[in-house]
């Protein structure tokens, strides 16, 4: 498994156990992945979107509809179609880029609750 991947799984779980209450409404967008042509083109009939961040916590708080978190590791950037998507969803959304599972569980504890 990638260390993007690992790191995004670890920060599931702990969110899972935290916050059974919530079960389900974070998730995540499977955009990635490499697909054949006939594929990639019925997904993005039905809503795919470039550059939609990994997970999406249906949650509305602090005026926000949601929080859309992108995991990156340590050096990891954006892609362009990744920055495109944040400024878009940012008039509505809270959007973070997580780079460890400390920011990840600060993102989510101030979301949440506000600590």
């Amino acid at each position: 498994m990638k260390r993007e991947a690992s790191l995004q799984t670890a920060c599931v779980q702990w969110f899972n156990l935290q916050y059974p209450q919530y079960g389900g409404l974070l998730i995540h967008v499977p955009n990635g992945g490499s697909r054949n042509r006939i594929e990639a083109r019925n997904m993005k009939r039905q809503g795919v979107t470039a550059g939609v961040a990994d997970l999406l916590l249906l949650i509305p708080r602090h005026a926000y509809g949601c929080l859309c978190i992108e995991m990156k590791v340590e050096r990891g950037r954006q892609s362009e179609a990744q920055e495109r998507w944040e400024k878009q969803t940012q008039r509505f959304n809270m959007y973070i880029i997580c780079r460890t599972i400390e920011q990840f569980i600060d993102t989510i504890n101030f979301y949440l609750c506000g600590k």
